[in-house]
C-alpha cells in the first residue's frame, strides 16, 4: 500500500462509510471498516455510530491486540473479527464488513457465492463462501472467519452479512461492492430459472489471466477431491462449482442438456433442485386435485 498519512486514512474511511451507508449497505449503525497503521496499530470505526455520519475525529487507534490507543470513543464491537483478518493475512491492509441485503439473504439462506457465472467475479475473487455463524461481537466470528480467510477476499457470515480484505481501503470496499453485485446478478438468474455456468476449463483460463491483470489471488483452486474447509482444516484453496465442460466455454443449464446428460432424476440429499414456473404450478394443481379427491 503506497504510504498515507493517518489524516487521510480516516478522512477514506469516512467516505467508505458514507457510501456503504448510501448503497444501503447498512442500517442504522451496522457495519465497521479498519486499516492498518505503521508502528502495528490499527485504525478503525467507533461502535456505536452511523457510518454515514462519521467524521474523522471519531476513529479509534487501537493494538493489534485491541486495546485502545487513542480516541475518545470505543472501538467497533467487531473488532476481533477484524484482528483475526490481520493476523491470518500479513498482506492484507484493510477490512470492511457490511450487511449488503442481497448477498445477505444468500449467507441467511445458506447459499454461497461459488458458482461460476461471471467472469469478472471469477478473476477478481474466485469464489465466495459461507462462514459459519459466531454470536457477533465474540471470539465464535474471529475463528470461524479464520477457517476461510487466508484463501479468500471475500466471505459471506452466515445469518449475519458480509467481510472483504485489500491491499488498501478502497480496495476492500471495492470487493463488497463485487460481492452485492454479484448477488443481485445470480439471483436475479435463479428467479428467471436457471444459472448457466462457466466450465472448468474456462475458470482454469480466466485464473491464467489474473497475472495479466495484477491480480493476486490469495489462494488457488481447489481440485475436485479435495476435502471440505473446517475449523481443524482452514480453507487452502478456493471452491469454485464449474462443471466439465468437454470442450464448451459455457455449459448449458440441465434443462438444456440430453436427456442421457442430466443429472439422476432422484436427487441425493445435497443436490439442489429446480423447477420452472409451469412445473410448479402443475406440482400444486396436482396437490390440490388429490386433497379434493
Amino acid at each position: 500500500m503506497a504510504e498515507r498519512t493517518e489524516e487521510s486514512l480516516r478522512a477514506d474511511i469516512v467516505e467508505i462509510g458514507r457510501r456503504v451507508h448510501a448503497r444501503g449497505f447498512v442500517a442504522s449503525n451496522d457495519g465497521n471498516i479498519s486499516v492498518r497503521l505503521d508502528g502495528g496499530r490499527l485504525l478503525a470505526t467507533p461502535t456505536g455510530v452511523s457510518k454515514g455520519d462519521m467524521t474523522p475525529d471519531m476513529m479509534v487507534v487501537t493494538d493489534m491486540d485491541g486495546r485502545k490507543l487513542a480516541g475518545e470513543r470505543t472501538p467497533s464491537t467487531e473488532l476481533l473479527m477484524h484482528l483475526e483478518v490481520y493476523r491470518s493475512r500479513p498482506d492484507v491492509q484493510a477490512v470492511v464488513h457490511a450487511h449488503p441485503p442481497v448477498a445477505t439473504g444468500f449467507a441467511v439462506a445458506g447459499v454461497p457465492l461459488d458458482r461460476a457465472v461471471l467472469a469478472e467475479v471469477v478473476t477478481t475473487l474466485g469464489s465466495i463462501p459461507i462462514a459459519a455463524y459466531g454470536t457477533p461481537s465474540t471470539p465464535e466470528l474471529a475463528d470461524a472467519v479464520r477457517v476461510y480467510i487466508r484463501a479468500h477476499d471475500g466471505l459471506l457470515l452466515a445469518n449475519h452479512g458480509a467481510l472483504t480484505a485489500g491491499k488498501d481501503l478502497f480496495a476492500a470496499y471495492y470487493k463488497m461492492e463485487t460481492i452485492e453485485h454479484f448477488a443481485r446478478i445470480s439471483l436475479t438468474a435463479r428467479l428467471l430459472g436457471r444459472e448457466h455456468l462457466l466450465s472448468r476449463e474456462e475458470v482454469a483460463r480466466l485464473q491464467g489471466l489474473r497475472g495479466t491483470y495484477g491480480i493476486k489471488a490469495p489462494a488457488p483452486i481447489c481440485a475436485d477431491d479435495m476435502p471440505p474447509a473446517g475449523p481443524d482444516s482452514p480453507a487452502s484453496c478456493q471452491v469454485i462449482q464449474a462443471p466439465p465442460g468437454g470442450g464448451l466455454r459455457l455449459v448449458p443449464d440441465a434443462a438444456d442438456l440430453p436427456p442421457a446428460a442430466r443429472r439422476p432424476a432422484v436427487p441425493d440429499d445435497d443436490t439442489e433442485i429446480r423447477l420452472t414456473y409451469r412445473e410448479l404450478t402443475a406440482l400444486i394443481e396436482e396437490a390440490v386435485r388429490s386433497l379434493k379427491s
